[in-house]
């Protein structure tokens, strides 16, 4: 039999990537391509909807031309996407009605707030796993049928359809016939009840968010339909769907409870397999569902940081202290430590296990004696307290030890910043040889469902080492540390409030 192959979409925050698998999981082609990011008032961020789809089926186009087949050679296509993104469009045009709500977004921080005034916050908590916050979808979609015109109303007769980028991508895919999206995705909405499996009555009267808007909620990993006629050459089953941190926690096969992983991308994001049963949280982290596989959900403990490889790019766009992303490991390796000084990168607030919408970007410790290589290795250091406190709230909820954890994503190839992981947290960080795992977790997914690999057991065996980083720091200089962190977390957070009371 000819060889076959798995196409993997991975539509992120700042670019749109293809990536052709074959059947050891290794990478036969890639393509990327980055797109616009908007920023229209303060706190607001927006992505062309439109853009996300061209620049995919651009990249999607290439890697399968840089592979050097066919679509006919593709067994399946598996997506995975930037969650909690939200898109509006016109069922019959696909057209958005609005830009896309991009994650990020806080635009609706003080609606949130009102919920949770008004004795909101734990129905939500109970039901999604989710903290009432404006980083989920639910709240930007009620803004959209809110301050769009004649959204609201279009939206009740049915003409429009809502999805996270997953479904909008898949309904561009399949030619506007399928409106569907994963649990890992509708787990994400503020609107999916992680208990029932279904979208919530309940929940969706708060919001006042129509039933007609939503999409078929699907299992990850299933035959959902083909790409459209004239699309590619040839039709291609879509088979798997996961958000993008689901897909590499999956990637990672982080299959048995008690397995985390960490993905270092524009944002960090920490899951911790809990198994069957959803695992309720005492320190403001989010429940998930991880996956769902024949109807079976498996759930997970997730913390999110909202800036991780951004302040990297803040360093390069706005500070212009290097040229490119790639010199940040050279400039903070030039000096032996931050020179005391801490930078708490709360640009969009603080995420898990904050919860802090009004926190502010705060930079501590300066000296005359501070130089751009200090200030680079302090922001790098700030990725990994933040990830650090993700593990003490999680291990305090599961009660799971880690014995390990798993990393991938962009800014796990910088060696220096996962030594120092490994210091902080006190335990192994470990890189797969293959770190494109948000990809190859979509593609697992995707060939699970049409029988290209046999099971997860096959899975497993695919996982290969690329290096491990233990831990080298002593105990004592790791929670003097942490404490420091922690002092200039508080500044962060104390910031709104001083400048409120100074302004009053």
């Amino acid at each position: 039999m000819p060889e076959t192959f798995i196409l993997a979409l991975d539509q992120g925050t700042t670019s749109s990537r293809a990536v052709v698998f074959d059947h050891s999981g290794n990478i036969r082609a890639r393509a990327q391509k980055e797109f616009t990011q908007h920023f229209p008032r303060p706190g607001w961020v927006e992505h062309d909807a439109s853009e996300l789809w061209s620049t995919t089926s651009g990249v999607m186009q290439e890697a399968i031309a840089a592979a050097g087949i066919r679509a006919s050679d593709l067994a399946a296509i598996g997506i995975t996407n930037q969650r909690e993104t939200v898109v509006v469009w016109d069922r019959q045009t696909r057209q958005p009605i609005h830009p896309a709500i991009v994650w990020q977004d806080r635009r609706t921080a003080a609606y949130c707030d009102e919920l949770r005034a008004a004795g909101r916050a734990e129905v939500f908590q109970q039901k999604t796993g989710l903290v009432l916050d404006s980083y989920f979808s639910g709240t930007k979609l009620k803004w959209i049928l809110d301050n769009v015109d004649g959204a609201r109303t279009r939206a009740e007769a049915g003409e429009l359809a809502f999805g996270t980028v997953d479904s909008w991508l898949v309904y561009n895919l399949s030619g506007g016939t399928l409106h569907v999206t994963d649990a890992t995705n509708a787990s994400r909405t503020l609107l999916y009840n992680i208990h029932t499996g279904t979208w919530d009555d309940e929940l969706l009267n708060l919001l006042d968010i129509p039933r007609s808007l939503l999409p078929d909620i699907r299992n990850s990993s299933q035959v959902y339909g083909q790409t459209a006629e004239g699309l590619l050459g040839a039709q291609v089953p879509i088979a798997g769907i996961a958000g993008d941190q689901h897909a590499a926690t999956f990637g990672q096969v982080c299959l048995q409870p008690g397995m985390a992983k960490n993905t270092y991308g524009t944002g960090c994001f920490m899951l911790l397999n809990t198994g069957a049963e959803p695992v309720p949280s005492r320190h403001e982290l989010l429940t998930t569902v991880a996956w769902q596989l024949e109807g079976q959900r498996t759930y997970a403990l997730e913390g999110s940081v909202f800036v991780a490889g951004a302040v990297v790019q803040w360093l390069r766009d706005s500070l212009g202290i290097i040229r490119s992303s790639a010199e940040v490991e050279t400039l903070a390796a030039s000096v032996p430590d931050s020179g005391g000084v801490y930078l708490v990168p709360a640009f969009v607030g603080l995420g898990a296990p904050y919860w802090d919408s009004y926190a502010r970007g705060t930079m501590l410790g300066l000296t005359r004696g501070s130089t751009a290589a200090h200030i680079a290795r302090a922001a790098l250091e700030s990725i990994a307290f933040q990830v650090a406190e993700l593990l003490e709230a999680m291990q305090q909820d599961a009660a799971m030890p880690l014995q390990e954890l798993r990393v991938d994503g962009g800014g796990s190839t910088n060696d220096a910043l996962m030594q120092f992981q490994a210091d902080i947290l006190g335990v192994p960080v470990v890189r797969p040889r293959i770190t494109e795992t948000t990809a190859l977790g979509a593609a697992y997914l995707a060939g699970l469902a049409v029988g290209y690999w046999k099971d997860t057991a096959e899975l497993s065996a695919l996982w290969q080492l690329g290096r491990r980083f233990e831990p080298q720091m002593e105990a004592a200089e790791r929670q003097k540390r942490l404490a420091t962190w922690k002092r200039a977390v508080q500044r962060s957070r104390d910031w709104e409030r001083e400048d409120a009371t100074l302004n009053a």
